[in-house]
């Protein structure tokens, strides 16, 4: 289906127009959820994981910056295969590859075996995201992709909250081990993606405009080399893209990967009372994305993110600190509306800022270095605990500071942001 905007002259389109669309929607979506809920349940799992191999969190951050560093090349990587092979071949790959080494997670005995599998499984999850967001920002007309980004990454909340569903019934009853072995089902959506999705039409439309001109000239470029990948960094949209993903990550990776410990080690909760907050959570995360993708559309990305991103410095004391279980629930609500609100708006953000030939490439990189972010509070969030007086004054400290740096960068708009 052409991508055209000709059918969609409602200014302020609605979440029912994405229906002609769906297949490449839901398949976005299903591979972010399927990411989340692989990702997460290693937050869920880290005390007791902590437990069997006999170590602290702060050495566990080490499982998390590897898999920071696995995203980083996965991003990177995937958005150079995305580019040269398509978008739907490393869409495909990428959810192999992340299935197959969430599911060997659980047969690991040992920091040293667990940290190389979650680098291996954080390749696939990274390639996963880049080429699942390029393709579906390219499958569909302009005027939709705020609420089509919205759309794919709430999935990621709904992942989440499936997490915290099936470990409050594992983790009572039995290993933390199942609920890695279950993370091999997202193989069964390559089968979707194979047959039911198309390739993206402005990467079609790319090889053509390439096939012609090698036809003209042998001398023609075949695809994105090094150097043009290094090159399409040169410019102040890709710089405020790469920073804009590494204070977003960073604050995002402080809020929540030491959540449910946090809940378990400071609040004293079990299991199945983990579940309410963190699912209450997920509700307010998937409600914040819809409603920012409705909201980007009418008044700008950039001043809907200015404003999600206040509202976490407004509310982060209270939903890692708080001590009433009434606070707690509605605390958790409302940061998950804005912290994961923002994150609707990414895809559709970050694809601007890179031209057709290069979009995958550049959009992998830069969450690539947004996922070094990640890593980076991983190891430190855990490490400045015991020297603040706990886990929850820390997390709040790097939240801050990510949430500040984070807003500063929406402040500008490059000359080489795109309009496509």
């Amino acid at each position: 289906m052409p991508v055209s905007a000709s059918s969609h002259q409602n200014e302020h389109p609605r979440f029912a127009a994405l229906l002609p669309y769906w297949q490449v929607t839901l398949a976005a979506f299903s591979g972010w959820f399927l990411d989340a809920f692989d990702q997460t349940a290693l937050m869920f799992t880290l005390p007791d994981i902590a437990k069997d191999f006999g170590c602290s969190l702060a050495m566990l951050g080490s499982v998390f910056l590897a898999q920071a560093l696995g995203r980083a090349v996965g991003n990177t990587g995937w958005g150079w295969l995305s580019d040269r092979f398509g978008r739907k071949p490393a869409f495909t790959l990428g959810v192999l590859f992340f299935a197959l080494f969430a599911a060997l997670t659980g047969t690991t005995h040992h920091l040293l075996s667990l940290i190389i599998i979650q680098f291996l499984f954080g390749i696939g999850f990274g390639g996963e995201w880049t080429a699942s967001a390029t393709l579906l920002m390219e499958s569909v007309p302009a005027p939709l992709r705020p609420l089509a980004s919205a759309t794919m990454m709430s999935g990621y909340e709904i992942g989440y909250m499936a997490a915290a569903g099936a470990q409050a019934l594992i983790l009572p009853h039995y290993s933390w081990r199942l609920i890695f072995f279950i993370g091999l089902l997202p193989a069964l959506l390559v089968i979707f993606i194979r047959l039911g999705v198309a390739e993206s039409p402005l990467w079609l439309a790319t090889q053509e405009k390439k096939k012609h001109a090698t036809h003209t000239s042998p001398t023609a470029e075949k695809g994105p080399s090094l150097w043009h990948i290094i090159r399409a960094f040169w410019n102040g949209a890709a710089f405020q893209a790469v920073a804009f993903m590494c204070f977003l990550e960073f604050q995002k990776a402080a809020l929540y990967t030491f959540y449910p410990t946090i809940l378990r080690e400071h609040h004293h909760l079990s299991p199945q009372l983990i579940f309410w907050p963190v699912a209450l959570y997920c509700l307010g995360s998937f409600s914040g994305k819809i409603l920012c993708g409705a909201l980007a559309a009418r008044f700008g990305e950039a001043r809907i993110m200015r404003l999600a991103l206040l509202t976490v410095i407004l509310l982060i004391i209270p939903f890692l600190n708080a001590g009433p279980w009434a606070i707690l629930l509605a605390s958790a609500f409302l940061i998950g509306a804005a912290a994961s609100g923002v994150y609707a708006l990414v895809p559709h953000y970050l694809s601007q800022r890179f031209p057709n030939e290069r979009r995958s490439a550049g959009m992998g990189t830069s969450y690539a270095v947004g996922s070094l972010g990640q890593g980076l509070a991983g190891r430190i969030v855990p490490a400045l605990g015991p020297l603040v007086a706990g886990l929850p004054i820390a997390a709040t400290i790097c939240v801050l500071a990510g949430t500040m740096m984070s807003i500063g960068v929406t402040f500008f708009r490059p000359k080489d942001v795109q309009n496509f």
